[in-house]
């Protein structure tokens, strides 16, 4: 069994959760964006047909980046919490450590690579 955090010293440990609250405060701005452009639309007098089916296409497809906003908001929220538990860099599946390419693309990731595919290919 890995040791608490992993093979990461405390201050990659740190420079993570940093890289972390900076994206989650970004995603807290776009969401309010998304939001108050969504009832920007919504509040709109569409004059056409057409003007009301691009109004509800872009509302909709506001959303929805809203909703992937969420779920990323979410992961690097339990990411948080793994670096207070002191077990971030640890695969949540295997156990083993999570490697350091893998969490500088992805610092939310709770997975290494190999968990990912399979939960992947599980998944359909």
């Amino acid at each position: 069994m890995p040791s608490k955090g992993g093979s990461l010293a405390k201050k990659e440990i740190e420079e993570f959760r940093k890289r972390l609250l900076v994206r989650r405060s970004e995603i807290g701005q776009k969401l309010n964006e998304f939001r108050n452009e969504s009832k920007d639309l919504g509040n709109g007098v569409a004059q056409d047909l057409a003007d009301k089916a691009e109004s509800s296409y872009t509302k909709e497809f506001l959303l929805s980046l809203s909703d992937a906003e969420q779920r990323e908001l979410f992961q690097i929220d339990a990411a948080l919490k793994r670096i207070a538990k002191g077990d971030f860099g640890i695969c949540q599946t295997c156990q083993k450590d999570i490697h350091r390419k893998r969490l500088n693309a992805l610092p939310w990731t709770s997975l290494c690579i190999e968990c990912q595919e399979k939960a992947e290919t599980e998944a359909g």
